[in-house]
């Protein structure tokens, strides 16, 4: 494969790609996307991803492309080379922990996948009141200001915008209550929505590709909420 700028290989609904694109927009990198259909992944992306998966960040290296895999060691290396705003904090204790918090945004998308996914309804239960106690243990870590960490969009904002974009349709389609109570969440999940390099890190048809993806996976959420009836 060969670039001649930055290429983020993508998947339409990844919140890994997500997050790897707001990286590169608060960076003011210039860079272009492929999309791929993971259910029937070309010959050419095998051969260039080791675990098959997305997002792949494709490099300019003279006549060949280096490619990074896996969203951390893509955003880490953007944060290391690129210039613009510092997405992690300088102090390495808070740098630290701010890396802590982005793994536990990692561990809510895979709650995310079976609450999405599950036909059961005792599992998606179990997994709405685990996402409620996650967001409530964000709510009393967030600090005051717009951002995770105040005034300053960080690394840690990039991980959690995608998870809140979900929420944006589940809540519409089904009232869940997991938010109910937590005003600081929700006053950061409304600044992060409309951000300029959240809004543009997925396509004009998201709401209706997640649907349709509800609707493959014949959803629990989907085949109870108001669109169903």
């Amino acid at each position: 494969m060969h670039s001649k700028v930055l290429t983020l290989i993508s998947h339409h609904l990844c919140p890994y790609v997500q997050r790897a694109s707001i990286v590169l927009s608060e960076k003011g990198v210039a860079f272009e996307r492929t999309y791929i259909d993971l259910t029937a992944k070309p010959d050419w992306f095998l051969r260039i991803s080791p675990l098959g998966k997305v997002p792949l960040l494709a490099v300019p290296r003279g006549r060949t492309d280096a490619i990074l895999f896996e969203s951390a060691a893509i955003c880490e290396y953007l944060e290391e080379t690129q210039s613009g705003p510092a997405l992690h904090p300088a102090d390495p204790l808070l740098r630290a922990r701010h890396r802590g918090w982005m793994e536990f945004g990692s561990s809510i998308l895979a709650d995310l996948w079976v609450y999405e996914t599950t036909k059961d309804d005792v599992q998606f239960e179990a997994k709405r009141q685990v996402l409620k106690a996650k967001f409530a243990m964000l709510e009393s870590e967030k600090g005051e200001g717009p951002y995770f960490a105040g005034a300053q969009f960080s690394m840690v904002d990039a991980v959690f915008a995608p998870v809140f974009r979900y929420f944006e349709l589940f809540e519409a389609l089904f009232p869940s209550g997991i938010f109910d109570g937590l005003p600081r969440v929700n006053a950061w999940r409304q600044t992060l929505a409309i951000r300029p390099s959240v809004v543009d890190a997925v396509t004009a048809d998201y709401p209706e590709r997640l649907i349709a993806f509800l609707q493959h996976h014949s959803a629990y959420l989907l085949t109870h909420s108001k669109i169903a009836a």
